[in-house]
C-alpha cells in the first residue's frame, strides 16, 4: 500500500510539472509574439441626424352629421375616386345585421362559383395553395409591423381562400347549392332596400379612418413659415372630429422638424437625403428639402417633401426620424489593425521615393502580407476600409484574416509554423 501511494504521488507531481511547463511555454510564446487576428467582413454605415417633427399632408375631414350605425366600406390607405362609397349608415341594428347576412351570403356564393368554374382541377387547387401561403405571409408581416387594419382585411381574404380550398374536396351538388343561395340573397336584398344611406367621397384621395385634430392646424402651406418655437407649440384642434374619417389629397407628404444650423448645412451639402421613421415604415424614404424657415436661437424648421409611399404614412403624425445624409459600404476591421508603414515607390523615371502607406496585415498561408487600404469611415473601435491596390494578392477582401496585434510585423514575415 505504501509503495502504491508513493508511485501515485510521483505520477501526480509529473503531471502537474508538465502542465506548468506547457502554460509557461505558451505564456513565453505570447509575450514574445502576441499574435491576434480577426476576420474582416462587409459592413454598411449610415451618417444620420436625429430629428423629431410632424408628418403633414393635405387632408379633408369628411362630414359626420348622420345619425345611425356607421359601417365603413374602405380600409386604411385605400384610394377612392370622386363619388365612391366611403361608408354606409344604417337606421338600426336589425338593418346592420341584415347587411352582414347579405355580405356573408355573397362571399359564400363567390366561393362556390369559383369552385364550379375551376372544375376542381389540380391547377386550381395549386393556385389556391399558393394564394393561401402568400396571404399567411402577408398577415404575419402586418402583425410584425403593428398594422392591425391590414391584418383584419388580409384575415378576411385568408378565410375566404381556405373555404374555397375546402370546397374542392367536397362532392356536393354545387348547382343546387348555388341556386338556393342566389334565391336567398335575392330575398334579403329586397328586404334591405332603402335601409341604408350612403356616404360618398366629395373628392378623390386616400382614405384614413383616423382624425386627430391636426388636419386644419398643420397644412402644407402653414408649415413653410413656422419657427421652432411655433412648431413645438402646435396643438391639435379638439373641435375637429369625425367618425367617418378623412381623405388625403394629392400624392405628396411633408415632414417638418426643427434642426440646428450646423445640421441643416450638412443636409444641404449632402444634396439628396432619406428619412428613416422610428416605427410603422419598413424602409427608408427618399425626400428633398422643400424649405428652411427663419432661424431662431440657432435652430430652424426644415420641411422635407416626399412623393411616394403616401399610403404607408396615413397613420403617422408626430414622429421621430433619422435623416440619412450618406450611406457607406466597405470592409470593417478593428481600429488597432490599421497601420501606417513606409514603402518605397518607383516612378516612371526610375526614381525611388519613400511614402507613408496606410494598410492592414493579413495572414496569407503562413506569412503576413501588407494590403494598402483607403479609410472610408472611422467609428468607435472600428474603421471602414476599401482596398487601395489592384495587384493580385494585395486586395483586401471580406473574409480575409486580419492581424490585430503582433510584434515586429513586416511584409512577408513568417508568423506560423
Amino acid at each position: 500500500m505504501k509503495s502504491t501511494s508513493f508511485a501515485t504521488r510521483i505520477l501526480m507531481l509529473l503531471v502537474c510539472l508538465g502542465v506548468a511547463v506547457y502554460f509557461g511555454y505558451q505564456s513565453l510564446r505570447y509575450l514574445g509574439d502576441p499574435l491576434t487576428t480577426t476576420v474582416a467582413y462587409a459592413y454598411t454605415v449610415d451618417e444620420t441626424i436625429d430629428a423629431s417633427g410632424y408628418v403633414v399632408r393635405s387632408e379633408q375631414v369628411l362630414e359626420d352629421n348622420d345619425s345611425g350605425l356607421l359601417r365603413l366600406a374602405r380600409v386604411e390607405g385605400e384610394r377612392i375616386s370622386v363619388g365612391g362609397t366611403v361608408a354606409s349608415v344604417y337606421a338600426d341594428q336589425a338593418s346592420l345585421d341584415l347587411q352582414s347576412r347579405i355580405d356573408a351570403l355573397e362571399a359564400r356564393i363567390e366561393q362556390l362559383e369559383y369552385v364550379q368554374s375551376a372544375s376542381l382541377s389540380y391547377e386550381a387547387s395549386a393556385k389556391l395553395d399558393s394564394q393561401i401561403t402568400q396571404d399567411l405571409l402577408a398577415v404575419r408581416a402586418a402583425l410584425a409591423s403593428g398594422r392591425l387594419d391590414t391584418v383584419e382585411s388580409r384575415g378576411s381574404e385568408l378565410r375566404a381562400l381556405v373555404m374555397k380550398r375546402d370546397y374542392t374536396y367536397s362532392g356536393d351538388d354545387l348547382d343546387g347549392q348555388l341556386e338556393s343561395l342566389r334565391q336567398e340573397l335575392k330575398d334579403l336584398r329586397r328586404q334591405a332596400a332603402g335601409s341604408a344611406r350612403r356616404i360618398s367621397a366629395p373628392v378623390s384621395g386616400l382614405y384614413s379612418a383616423v382624425v386627430d385634430g391636426y388636419e386644419t392646424v398643420l397644412t402644407p402651406e402653414s408649415i413653410q413659415e413656422l419657427t421652432p418655437s411655433q412648431l413645438s407649440a402646435v396643438r391639435a384642434d379638439s373641435t375637429v372630429r369625425s367618425h367617418v374619417g378623412k381623405l388625403i389629397l394629392g400624392d405628396s407628404w411633408y415632414y417638418a422638424a426643427a434642426l440646428r444650423t450646423g445640421e441643416i448645412k450638412d443636409i444641404q451639402e449632402a444634396g439628396s437625403v432619406s428619412l428613416r421613421f422610428s416605427k410603422d415604415v419598413a424602409r427608408d424614404l427618399d425626400v428633398t428639402v422643400q424649405s428652411v424657415g427663419w432661424e431662431e436661437n440657432g435652430r430652424s424648421v426644415v420641411v422635407f417633401q416626399g412623393k411616394y409611399d403616401l399610403a404607408q404614412l396615413t397613420l403617422l403624425r408626430q414622429q421621430s426620424a433619422e435623416v440619412i445624409l450618406n450611406t457607406m459600404s466597405g470592409i470593417r476591421v478593428p481600429q488597432e489593425a490599421l497601420r501606417v508603414v513606409p514603402r518605397t515607390v518607383t516612378d516612371e523615371d526610375g526614381r525611388e521615393t519613400e511614402v507613408q502607406t496606410t494598410g492592414v496585415y493579413c495572414v496569407v498561408g503562413v506569412t503576413a502580407v501588407f494590403k494598402p487600404v483607403e479609410v472610408l469611415y472611422s467609428g468607435e473601435g472600428f474603421v471602414l476600409l476599401r482596398s487601395a491596390s489592384t495587384r493580385a494578392g494585395r486586395i483586401l477582401r471580406s473574409g480575409d484574416e486580419v492581424i490585430v496585434t503582433a510584434r515586429d510585423l513586416y511584409d512577408g514575415k513568417v508568423i506560423r509554423e
